[in-house]
Order: C-alpha cells, then sequence, then structure tokens
C-alpha cells in the first residue's frame, strides 16, 4: 500500500480541505464535516489488487453524506466492500441502517446515495470493486447493501480474516498471483453475501445466487481433472445439469463452457508467472485438466489470439 496523504506534513488550518479532496479524487465524491477542524487527523494509503483498488482511511471522528448530486456527477461503476479495521463506523443507505465495528463487512453501492458518521479512531478498508465482476456472482445487489456481516459468524470469519491480509500484500505479488488472489477475493465476498442475504430474508434471487456460487465452486475445484462433466459438476454442486446450465445461461454461458475458459485462465495465469518459467507448456496445460495439446492450442488461441508457446515467449520478454 502506498501512502497518498497524511496531515501530519500539512497545516492544521488545511488538513480538513486537503483530505477531503484527496478523498474525493481516490474513493468518491462526498460532502463532510469534521467534529473538529482544528485538531483533525488523518491518513490515506492506495494499492491494487489486479483491478481491484484498495483505498485504507485513518481518520478523526466526522460525518459524510454522498448524495443525489454527487451521485449524477459520477463517472465509473463500481461498487464498494467495507472492512472496518478499528473502532466504530455507522452507515446508512436505502433506509437500511448498519454499525460497523472491527473485523464487520458490508457493501455499499456508491450509485445510491448514503450518509456515515466515523467515530474517534476509525479505520477503514474499502474495496472498489467491478459491479460486473461482483454481480456476476451474486445477481442484482441493490437488496444487499448496508447489512451487517460480522466475522463472529464462522461463515464470514474466514473473508474478514482474508480482506485484513490483502493490504500488507498487495504490490508484492506477480500478475498471476494477483489474478487468483482477486478471485478468491470476489468469490468470498460474494458468498459471504449471499450466506448474509439468506440468513437475514431469505428470497429466490439468493437461493438462485448460492446456487450459482456452488456451480462455479464445484468447477473451480475440479478443474484438474480432466474427466470432469457435466454431472459430475452437478452432483457436486447439488443440483441437476438442467438447472446448473440454466444458472450459466444467464451469463452466456454453460457448464462445460466454463470449465473450458476457466481452464484456459488458469493455464494463462501459469504461464505468465515467472515463478513456473521452469514449467512447459504441455505440463501446465496437463496440470490444468487439458488431455489434447492440439485442442489446446487451438483453443487458447481462440480466447488469446496467440498461441500459448508465442504467449509464454512474450510475457517473459515483454
Amino acid at each position: 500500500m502506498k501512502r497518498l496523504f497524511s496531515t501530519a506534513n500539512v497545516h492544521p488550518r488545511d488538513r480538513f480541505d486537503y483530505w477531503h479532496s484527496v478523498a474525493c479524487k481516490n474513493l468518491v465524491g462526498h460532502s463532510s464535516k469534521p467534529a473538529c477542524r482544528q485538531t483533525f487527523e488523518a491518513e490515506i494509503a492506495t494499492g491494487m489488487l489486479a483491478d481491484i483498488r484498495l483505498v485504507l482511511f485513518a481518520n478523526s471522528p466526522m460525518d459524510v453524506a454522498r448524495t443525489m448530486q454527487h451521485v449524477a456527477q459520477s463517472e465509473g461503476d463500481d461498487l464498494f466492500i467495507c472492512r472496518q479495521v478499528a473502532c466504530a463506523l455507522a452507515l446508512e443507505q436505502d433506509s437500511r441502517q448498519v454499525i460497523l465495528e472491527a473485523g464487520d463487512i458490508t457493501l455499499l453501492d456508491p450509485l445510491l446515495p448514503y450518509i456515515a458518521k466515523f467515530s474517534a479512531g476509525s479505520k477503514l478498508l474499502v474495496l472498489k470493486i467491478p459491479r460486473r465482476a461482483l454481480e456476476a456472482r451474486v445477481g442484482k445487489t441493490r437488496e444487499m447493501v448496508a447489512h451487517s456481516i460480522k466475522p463472529l459468524e464462522p461463515k464470514h470469519s474466514w473473508t474478514s480474516s482474508f480482506l485484513a491480509m490483502l493490504p500488507g500484500v498487495v504490490g508484492t505479488m506477480t500478475r498471476a498471483a494477483e489474478d487468483i488472489a482477486k478471485d478468491q477475493t470476489l468469490d468470498l465476498v460474494a458468498l459471504s453475501l449471499v450466506k448474509a442475504m439468506g440468513a437475514s430474508q431469505p428470497r429466490i434471487s439468493s437461493t438462485r445466487s448460492m446456487a450459482l456460487l456452488n456451480v462455479r465452486v464445484a468447477i473451480e475445484s475440479r478443474l484438474s481433472d480432466p474427466a470432469l462433466d457435466a454431472a459430475t459438476v452437478a452432483k457436486a454442486a447439488g443440483v441437476s445439469v438442467r438447472y446448473a446450465n440454466a444458472l450459466l445461461a444467464e451469463e452466456n454461458t454453460s457448464i462445460m463452457r466454463f470449465t473450458w475458459a476457466r481452464r484456459l485462465a488458469r493455464c494463462r495465469q501459469a504461464l505468465e508467472d515467472p515463478l513456473q518459467n521452469h514449467r512447459t507448456v504441455s505440463e501446465i496445460a496437463y496440470g490444468w485438466g487439458f488431455s489434447d495439446m492440439t485442442h489446446f492450442g487451438r483453443s487458447f488461441k481462440a480466447m488469446y489470439d496467440v498461441l500459448p508457446r508465442d504467449y509464454k515467449k512474450f510475457a517473459k520478454h515483454p
């Protein structure tokens, strides 16, 4: 994580205004009011995990509001996963209120107005996640905003712990490792969101989202098996082949097309990972479930417009 700003280097009379301009630029446009301008202190650090931007805030007490006017001026299309690191934060969005304590997680949608109240000593980690990447896993997210996800519940503790670890490792991984960590982050967050919604108010959409996640997990965990077929995936996910394919059809894919795409993505990550330079193209392909190298080569070229051996050379000497 790279520190972008600290009030320690700014004159007290300018601290809050300077912080506000940096926060608006790096997170989202908003209005805010500190409890005390003269004693206001804050720091902001940022980092990237593939295409997920991490923003870590530490600040004195203040009130924040994102209004419809701010929303109208928005250009991006991200969703915010918020993990409270220290002290407390009160949030309200879409007529729901939530108080985050250390370790708690919630989802915010910057295309909807919200208000927030930061306590003394508050520290907050925000993950700016492309909306499409998260909604591909959970469906529409509006009903999921402003719900508290607490690490005291075993089903959410892994998600909270995983997010807590990210600021310490971003910027230290290879591109391939970042892609893998990004997918793990999205999958864990999606799982916690769906489970939290299922626990609070069971809905058809949350049931479908959970089933889709189960199908994805069943595929991801079996990619290295060359004998993997639709029936095996469906059985592991606890649904029928027809239902699994119907869920994936909403994303314009199917069990076997999704399996094929994820295997190719895993191979691409391995080919560009300098830590795996010692592995041959064939070894990588076999390792991720391909049994026919001619088919693999054609499939890889169809997906990435380059043969795997050439991709490996380019990744090694860009």
